[in-house]
């Protein structure tokens, strides 16, 4: 029975799936093509329900707890992977009230802050390996289809701080601000005063040691705070939210574009970059993936269509000025970690547990699939807080420091 199962599933694989699995059962007995790319050796019989079902978040899951061990290049792994699927993992569910309840008890400030520690303190040392030199864990921007992560990186930094408008001596907040990538670069590139915060102990150090190192100290500042706790008495000129509204949940996203707004000065502008769905209702990925990354990787993660995000921004007054969809440059970029973390997994096992080098690279070859495919996707949302002021002169009606087109975003030349 459980060799037919195998069979049929292999045998059912179309396109560039097709002939590329092999699988050895328990006992050592082999199923499919002798010169399959792929071969999935199972420990147990467990894992055959799951290929058979084609839920590939549970494969995921049986590979990280060892009952399946994987062969072969990533990239091959995920065009099986995708080939196994029954349904549309874009139907996948989490957006009903249960989904809606469980968002509100989750995402109170101490269970964010236990979340985001889960995430990002692993290790500064493990993410090092595969990140770039600046650690920007976010999509990078390839201006040039051609260039390196590195250079792809710091173009997405100087996109951001151009599509901001950042001047000399203006107040810059970067919430979430990671291990510093963008807080510096505004500083240093743009002159401004920059403040940056974090749940990460880690990156709370480490980007404190930075400011230190490059004699930025009455410029730049980095707080272990929860943005809920940021004062309102002093409102910033510019703001960025980047890889961070993720995390803050489908029932206090209101709450937050709110907090954010008082933030703003009158006129002031705000960068939403992060990941959305593919789906317009889904709040995870069907077939298994969405619970994988719940429970491997982004413990407390919510993903929401970018039609609800600017309903919602808009809800809270902050008015969509500027819209870009960097998907395909979200897949380049985890193509390019995925590769530099199996360049290294020696390192990588020896700084962490071979669990969580399990978990990682699923999870960063797996997300590289779904941006590929459209079942995820990364917008940038520059908004502006309007001041309520019609103005005169040609600029009449603007409300915002945005001006009538977006030419600015890509002039070349000195910042």
């Amino acid at each position: 029975m459980f060799e037919s199962l195998v069979a049929e599933r292999i045998a059912g694989l179309e396109g560039p799936a097709a002939n590329s699995l092999a699988v050895v059962l328990p006992g050592g007995r082999r199923i499919g093509p002798a010169d399959a790319p792929v071969l999935l050796r199972l420990q147990s019989l467990r894992p055959i329900l799951h290929l058979a079902a084609g839920q590939i978040g549970l494969l995921a899951r049986d590979c990280v707890e060892g009952r399946v061990d994987i062969e072969g290049p990533l990239r091959r792994v995920f065009d099986i992977a995708a080939g196994l699927m029954k349904d549309d993992p874009t139907h996948g569910g989490g957006g009903g009230l249960v989904g809606r309840l469980l968002s509100h008890w989750r995402h109170r400030p101490s269970a964010d802050a236990r979340q985001i520690q889960a995430h990002y303190d692993v290790s500064d040392d493990f993410y090092a390996l595969w990140l770039d030199p600046r650690r920007v864990y976010s999509c990078a921007y390839y201006r040039d289809p051609a260039m390196t992560l590195a250079a792809a990186q710091e173009a997405k930094l100087d996109h951001i701080c151009r599509k901001l408008m950042l001047r000399p001596g203006e107040r810059f907040l970067d919430i979430g601000a990671g291990w510093g990538g963008l807080l510096l670069w505004a500083a240093e590139h743009y002159g401004v005063q920059a403040t940056g915060i974090t749940l990460s102990k880690n990156q709370h150090a480490h980007v404190n040691r930075l400011i230190e190192e490059r004699g930025l100290q009455g410029r730049v500042r980095m707080l272990l705070l929860d943005y809920r706790a940021l004062p309102e008495d002093e409102p910033w000129d510019k703001i960025a939210s980047v890889g961070m509204f993720e995390h803050v949940g489908r029932a206090k996203l209101p709450d937050y574009f709110a907090k954010i707004r008082r933030l703003l000065v009158p006129g002031g502008l705000l960068l939403n970059h992060g990941i959305t769905a593919g789906g317009t209702r889904n709040a995870q990925l069907g077939a298994g993936i969405g619970d994988f990354v719940e429970r491997y990787i982004f413990p407390g993660g919510e993903l929401l269509h970018v039609s609800h995000v600017l309903r919602v921004l808009a809800e809270q007054g902050l008015e969509g000025v500027d819209i870009e969809n960097l998907r395909p440059h979200y897949a380049k970029t985890l193509w390019a970690w995925s590769d530099a973390l199996e360049a290294r997994l020696p390192e990588a096992r020896a700084i962490t547990s071979d669990r969580t080098v399990r978990a990682y690279r699923l999870y960063l070859a797996g997300s590289a699939m779904g941006f590929e495919r459209g079942w995820l996707s990364l917008h940038q949302m520059l908004c502006a807080r309007p001041t309520g002021r019609v103005g005169e002169g040609v600029l009449r009606g603007a409300q915002s420091a945005f001006p009538f087109n977006r030419q600015y975003m890509y002039e070349s030349g000195s910042r």
